[in-house]
C-alpha cells in the first residue's frame, strides 16, 4: 500500500528536542519507514493502552534501545503522533 505521512506538532516538538545522535537514529529508520512502516527491522507493534485510550490502533516502531515513534493510520495517511523513551506509552 502507498502511504502519505504526516506528523502532529507534538511530534516534531519531541523531535527537536533530541539529541543529535537521537535525531540521526530517528532520520535513519524514516528511510525504511517511508517504504514500509511495517518492515520487521523496525518491530512495530501495537501500543494497546494507547489504542483504547483513543479507540484506535496506535502502533510504535523501535528506533534504538528506549527510542520509539507512536503512530496510526488513517484511510492511506500514517500520522506520526509522539516521540520519546517508553514514557510515550504513558496516558
Amino acid at each position: 500500500m502507498s502511504y502519505e505521512y504526516k506528523a502532529v506538532p507534538n511530534f516534531w516538538r519531541k523531535f527537536y528536542a533530541l539529541t543529535p545522535s537521537q535525531k540521526q537514529a530517528v532520520r535513519e529508520a524514516w528511510v525504511i519507514f517511508k517504504k514500509d512502516p511495517f518492515d520487521p527491522r523496525l518491530r512495530t507493534h501495537k501500543i494497546h493502552s494507547l489504542s483504547a485510550e483513543f479507540g484506535k490502533t496506535v502502533y510504535a516502531v523501535d528506533i534504538e534501545s528506549d527510542l520509539r515513534v507512536a503512530f496510526f493510520i488513517r484511510g492511506n495517511t500514517v500520522i506520526s503522533v509522539d516521540v520519546g523513551s517508553h514514557d510515550i506509552y504513558d496516558i
